[in-house]
């Protein structure tokens, strides 16, 4: 699809262009005038556009390449690959017709894996991605390779016929379109590998380099001497032919400097890059190291590489295309591995087999199954220590979970608990290789590193119960992400799951000490209050009182009396300001009756107080052994069925009221009316917010339920055992 007519005209402009400025009604063409737009130009009758404008359009529309690239790209690739396979199946009848050659078993050349390999592969990245040049060198080299394997093959097999003066024209073009697949695959394609960009203008010098050599290697051969193996030519140069083979063994040599420059601009990026690029990177290196190695070797291996030249674009494409889905690492660590379990098990296998042979002749028969058994019951353990030895190669011993693990744990050995959380993030985040990783615990965030985005969030499970969330941060700076990652995180995470609910514990510790000398604190300050404004004052006055009545006593013995008398009354206060101290600590209820029988007695106090009066109902119902609570369950307990039943005195209009006390691992405390109900959106008061609160003190619950004309049902449930309030 073509690119709309402003971005292309946005695009192409340059900077010059911006300072001429485009009509109304007009866009800015690539050289800075004024393309027609939606609106029509002035003169043009009836809206109809101009010829000119008309014209304008179409050459703008001709200068879209982007868009010509997206549409027809796809296309062209295809048809390239097409051309390179019918060119290879023409190179196999040519081939038939040779001997075969002395040199490989295969009935084919390397050249002839890559002129069908490099084009497929080019064109899938084509159709991926049109405008990445990665695609079009792979389609363009495996043409080239494919084009000069059948001009090669056919100029000798013109020589195996007896010659023929097409044999050195042959060669000539066999000869450049090398020299042109070398350039496109063995230089630009490292160059611009793997965004399609070159790192910097000073890498044009050593492809400006090759390119210059590779041009003057083809004039050589242009001009080359006349042979049996190139055939006769016309153009030689009768004195550059004691020159030629030094002169090209030098280009060549400038050639291999320059491709060898071009690789190692792999090295330079890839140590700039991130994580994906260096993925991307690694991909190719590993393809073109199984074709390297069998060359490296030599004969009687070399020709395997024809066998794995395929990997080479295959590599390209997976780490362009499908890098993510993917680890390289991975690749390479069970590639490593299970190379290390077949070497293991067939030396395994052939040391019991020539042992029994050697020594135990007469039952070497039961040595392969000897052999197989061992093999089968070591193989994890084969494979464990494999897999370590693989991740201290890959890794270092900064990436082997175990042995994280034995560092976290002296590190853990010498914390104390509110540092514990702390050092297992900065062990797993160094095992991970991010940028931070944090740990969330019911809204407070341990965080070591910068986290920076959430890559990855994971529960945090200790014995069952979650504990928090585990935040990953994003991959840092490494020398390639490590796939290794969830055999890190399966090692570690329980370590920082334990570390976490330590700090959870720690905290709701801490948290409950508050509340508790919070709670001590408030209750001396009431006490204070209540014995120096109230108990204090009467005390004072009754001093007074009585020093009154000692200096009025001989002169008006009526008067002291009097004052004695009123005296006697307020030594009854006091005595009730006392006890209402005493009973706000504790009821003495409680003490004297037990918790049943304390409710009982309010049940009791509470029924003349309702609606039907000395016929009203109030029932206590008991079930479990109450012996044996702890005295805050009792208290709280007291407090709400006293909080409850005041509410249905005061408010609920109830002829029955109905108290359930029941103990079954828990305390579950019922107070149920047959009143009127709460009107509907009433808030909360004073009342209901404290029972609510006496039982989340405890780690209880209290719910009130109500419909309207039916009534209103107070129910709390308590631990019947103590218990830190709020530890989860």
């Amino acid at each position: 699809m073509a690119r709309p007519l402003l971005d292309t005209a946005e695009h192409r402009r340059g900077p010059s262009d911006e300072a001429a400025p485009a009509s109304p009604g007009t866009v800015t063409g690539p050289r800075g005038g004024a393309a027609p737009g939606r609106a029509p130009e002035a003169g043009a009758e009836g809206g109809a556009p101009h010829p000119h404008a008309v014209e304008r359009l179409r050459r703008l529309r001709a200068l879209d390449w982007p868009g010509r690239v997206r549409t027809l790209g796809p296309t062209v690739a295809s048809a390239i690959a097409g051309v390179a396979i019918c060119l290879e199946l023409a190179d196999i009848w040519v081939t038939a017709q040779l001997p075969d050659s002395p040199y490989t078993p295969l009935p084919f050349a390397p050249e002839d894996v890559a002129g069908t390999t490099f084009p497929i592969f080019g064109a899938l990245l084509v159709i991926s991605r049109p405008r990445l040049l990665l695609g079009w060198l792979l389609c363009l080299g495996g043409l080239g390779a494919a084009a000069n394997i059948l001009a090669a093959n056919l100029a000798t097999l013109l020589v195996h016929h007896g010659g023929h003066p097409l044999v050195h024209p042959l060669w000539v073009f066999a000869d450049g379109v090398w020299n042109l697949t070398t350039y496109a695959l063995g230089v630009l394609l490292p160059l611009l590998y793997p965004t399609g960009r070159i790192l910097s203008k000073r890498w044009c010098v050593p492809g400006g380099l090759t390119a210059t050599a590779l041009a003057l290697d083809w004039l050589c051969s242009l001009f080359a001497p006349s042979s049996v193996r190139t055939g006769y030519n016309a153009l030689e140069v009768a004195a550059f032919a004691p020159y030629y083979q030094g002169t090209r063994q030098v280009l060549h040599t400038v050639v291999a400097v320059g491709m060898a420059l071009a690789f190692s601009s792999l090295v330079v990026r890839f140590n700039r890059a991130d994580g994906i690029e260096r993925r991307q990177i690694l991909w190719p290196l590993v393809a073109i190291a199984g074709v390297v190695v069998p060359w490296v070797i030599g004969y009687p291996v070399w020709w395997t590489a024809s066998l794995t030249l395929p990997l080479v674009p295959a590599a390209i494409a997976v780490a362009v295309l499908r890098y993510r889905l993917y680890g390289i690492d991975t690749l390479i660590s069970r590639t490593l591995v299970g190379a290390g379990l077949v070497g293991v098990v067939a030396a395994v296998y052939v040391l019991v087999g020539a042992g029994s042979s050697l020594i135990l002749s007469g039952v070497d028969r039961f040595a392969g199954l000897a052999a197989a058994l061992f093999a089968g019951a070591f193989f994890h353990p084969i494979r464990n220590v494999l897999q370590r030895l693989v991740d201290r190669a890959l890794y270092g011993t900064g990436g082997d979970p175990l042995a994280l693990a034995a560092g976290l744990r002296r590190r853990l050995q010498h914390a104390d608990p509110a540092h514990a959380l702390l050092a297992a993030l900065e062990v797993l985040r160094e095992g991970l290789s991010v940028t931070g990783i944090a740990v969330e615990i019911d809204g407070s965030v341990t965080t070591s590193g910068r986290p920076g985005p959430v890559a990855r969030e994971m529960p945090l499970v200790w014995h069952g119960e979650p504990v928090g969330r585990l935040l990953i941060g994003p991959p840092g700076g490494r020398r390639f992400p490590a796939a290794h990652d969830e055999r890190v995180i399966a090692v570690l995470a329980p370590y920082v799951a334990d570390a976490a609910h330590t700090m959870s514990l720690t905290t709701a510790l801490q948290r409950s000490r508050e509340r508790i000398l919070t709670a001590r604190e408030e209750e001396r300050r009431r006490l204070r209050r209540d014995l120096h404004d109230g108990l204090g004052q009467t005390l004072a006055s009754m001093a007074m009182a009585i020093n009154m009545a000692r200096h009025t006593l001989e002169r008006s013995p009526d008067t002291a009396d009097a004052l004695l008398r009123d005296l006697r009354e307020g030594m009854n206060g006091v005595t009730a300001d006392v006890r209402q101290l005493v009973y706000g600590l504790r009821p003495p209820a409680l003490d004297d009756l037990g918790l049943a029988g304390a409710v009982r007695a309010l049940a009791e106090e509470a029924r003349p107080g309702l609606a039907a009066g000395e016929e009203s109902v109030a029932e206590v119902e008991v079930t479990g052994d109450m012996s044996g609570l702890p005295a805050a369950v009792e208290v709280a307990a007291y407090r709400i069925v006293q909080e409850a039943l005041t509410n249905v005195r005061k408010h609920a209009r109830a002829r029955r009221v109905r108290v359930v006390l029941h103990r079954n691992g828990e305390l579950r405390v019922t107070v149920a009316d047959d009143g009127v109900g709460l009107p509907p959106g009433r808030r909360s008061g004073v009342g209901m917010s404290s029972m609510t609160e006496r039982a989340a003190e405890l780690g209880g619950t209290c719910a009130v339920t109500s419909a309207p004309g039916l009534g209103t049902t107070v129910t709390a449930r308590l631990p019947a055992v103590p218990a830190l309030p709020d530890l989860r």
